[in-house]
């Protein structure tokens, strides 16, 4: 299996560069500089997902709780973004989990308006989004730290690519059990499967990020 993955990794590379042989440093580094760039559009079509959520609720939606002990999307937004802001700010010379975080706070009922909402959202994104676009691939094996823990930066990236899609996953569950039968689909609709799967395969063996049409729709 490793074998096979590296004569993958090989020819992706040779697909991109078209140079030939290839060194172990030139491997090392486009598989590094890759995995920058996948975490970078997987971050943002999740992104995505939750603006075309809230695009479908009305302000007290976006408040509406199911019970005192369930999270509204309001106070999900807030927990994301001071996660974000904590773990993302100066990384390299302050713990990911900042003294000025309150944490607690973040799942208290605030009921803040839409404008509000959003711009914490962005707040925290913008981050988070940030970072990613400075880091090079020499920093992912760089030792950051998340209460004492120490995480190699790759790490760090990998625990919060599956913390943020699980929030806004529930974000997004909320969503569809409150539009109801108004829900416009964010993947593939049902009853499409098929129609989606032709057109899929219609086309050539080719290299693409599945995040694409995704990104590039919100564009």
């Amino acid at each position: 299996m490793q074998n096979l993955y590296l004569i993958n990794i090989r020819q992706a590379y040779y697909q991109s560069t078209k140079n030939w042989p290839i060194s172990s440093k030139s491997l090392t580094l486009f598989m590094t500089s890759d995995y920058l760039e996948s975490v970078k559009k997987q971050f943002a079509y999740y992104k995505i997902l939750g603006e075309k959520t809230f695009a479908q609720l009305t302000d007290e939606q976006l408040n509406w709780q199911y019970n005192a002990e369930s999270n509204s999307i309001a106070m999900i937004v807030n927990h994301l973004s001071g996660n974000m802001l904590s773990r993302w700010t100066d990384i390299f010379n302050t713990d990911g989990e900042k003294e000025w975080r309150n944490r607690e706070a973040e799942f208290t009922v605030i009921n803040p308006g839409r404008a509000e909402l959003i711009e914490r959202w962005n707040r925290g994104w913008e981050c988070l989004l940030g970072v990613l676009e400075q880091l090079t691939a020499d920093d992912l094996d760089r030792i950051i730290y998340i209460r004492n823990m120490g995480h190699t930066v790759a790490e760090a990236i990998n625990r919060q690519l599956a913390h943020y899609p699980y929030h806004v996953g529930q974000i997004v569950f909320i969503g569809k059990m409150l539009c109801n039968e108004n829900w416009s689909s964010l993947s593939i609709p049902r009853g499409k499967s098929e129609a989606y799967n032709a057109d899929k395969f219609a086309k050539e063996k080719h290299r693409e990020h599945f995040t694409n049409e995704f990104n590039d729709d919100k564009n």
